[in-house]
C-alpha cells in the first residue's frame, strides 16, 4: 500500500475513535503513562503542527506535544475532534511530492525525508488509536490492512527509541495472536489491560 494511502486511512481511523470520546471522558487516564485521553489527543495534534513546519520548512520550537511532556492536553482547546480535524486538515495541504522529499536530522532518526515521517505516523495513528479507544471503553479494531506495514517499520526503526515517553518495553504474546496483538504489545501495550 503506498504510504500516502495508508497514512490517510489511519488518520481516518484515530478521527473515528477521537469522535467517539464521551464528553465526560477527556480527562480520563489513557494507557500512556500519565497522559489522560486529551493528553494523547494533544499530542497527536502537536505532531500534526510538527507535519506542517517538516513539510514547509517552517520553524517551528513548541515543545509541548512532546513524547514524554506533562500536558499536551493544553493543546486540544474546547473540542479535541474539531481541533485535530484543522491541524490534519492543515498539515495535509502541505505534503506535496516535493515537500515529502524534503530531508531532515533527527535526532535519534538521523538524516531522513519528510516521507518517511509520515511512515512513522501511521504507526503513532494506529497506537494512539487504541491507546484512546480503549481507555475509554471501546473496542478498537485497527485498520487490518495496515497493520502488517506497520509491524514491519516498527520492527526495523523502533530500537533506539525504547525509552520513557515513546515506546516501552515488547510484551510477550502469544505465537499465534493476532496481528493487532502483536503490534500493540511491539509497541509496549497490553491489548488485555484494563483501566480502571
Amino acid at each position: 500500500m503506498q504510504t500516502a494511502t495508508a497514512y490517510k486511512r489511519a488518520q481516518d481511523g484515530f478521527d473515528t475513535v477521537l469522535a467517539k470520546i464521551g464528553a465526560d471522558q477527556w480527562d480520563q487516564p489513557s494507557t500512556c503513562a500519565e497522559w489522560t485521553i486529551r493528553d494523547v489527543a494533544g499530542h497527536v495534534i502537536w505532531a500534526q503542527l510538527q507535519l506542517r513546519a517538516w513539510a514547509t520548512g517552517e520553524e517551528f520550537h513548541s515543545a509541548t506535544g512532546f513524547p514524554g511532556s506533562p500536558h499536551p492536553g493544553e493543546l486540544t482547546g474546547d473540542d479535541p475532534v474539531a481541533t485535530f480535524r484543522d491541524a490534519r486538515e492543515k498539515a495535509d495541504a502541505t505534503l506535496t511530492d516535493e515537500s515529502l522529499r524534503r530531508m531532515l536530522t533527527l535526532p535519534g532518526l538521523g538524516t531522513l525525508p519528510v516521507a518517511g515521517m509520515v511512515e512513522l505516523l501511521v504507526t503513532d495513528f494506529l497506537a494512539h488509536s487504541w491507546d484512546i479507544g480503549h481507555a475509554a471503553g471501546l473496542d478498537v479494531r485497527l485498520d487490518p490492512e495496515l497493520l502488517p506495514g506497520a509491524l514491519e517499520w516498527s520492527r526495523e526503526h523502533l530500537g533506539g527509541s525504547r525509552q520513557p515517553g515513546y515506546f516501552g518495553p515488547p510484551v510477550p504474546v502469544a505465537p499465534d495472536a493476532d496481528e493487532q496483538t502483536k503490534l500493540l504489545a511491539f509497541l509496549g501495550r497490553e491489548p488485555g489491560q484494563h483501566l480502571s
